[in-house]
């Protein structure tokens, strides 16, 4: 199981800058944060396998969140960091929200093609 820390929000995590949506330097620095997790605990890579993917969303407090809101910014980590080549391979994903820990445990699961 992979442990993340909680990711920036979706609107933390772009920036237009000049005419270009960009990642913000919030987005830029969760991602190294998770690649250099993902080298010092040797997360599995799956390559271009088929996934299922389960995250345990543990909040960082009790404000109302969307839980959608940081899943782009954690996945694209994930792609980032080498742990699959694109989040694109994942069929199913399932997302549990938890009590208060601020941090994300995920699961990657190789799954059979449909």
């Amino acid at each position: 199981m992979m442990v993340l820390p909680w990711p920036p929000s979706v609107n933390h995590y772009w920036r237009n800058v000049g005419g270009k949506t960009l990642i913000s330097a919030k987005g830029r620095e969760y991602r190294d944060a998770v690649r250099i997790l993902a080298i010092d605990e040797s997360w599995p890579i799956h390559a271009d396998k088929r996934l299922a993917v389960t995250i345990e969303a543990w909040v960082p407090d009790k404000r109302r969140r969307d839980l959608d809101n940081m899943l782009k910014a954690a996945l694209d980590a994930l792609t980032h960091a080498g742990v699959w080549e694109d989040d694109s391979q994942i069929d199913d994903l399932r997302i549990v929200r938890m009590p208060v820990g601020g941090m994300l445990k995920i699961e990657a699961i190789e799954v059979i093609s449909r």
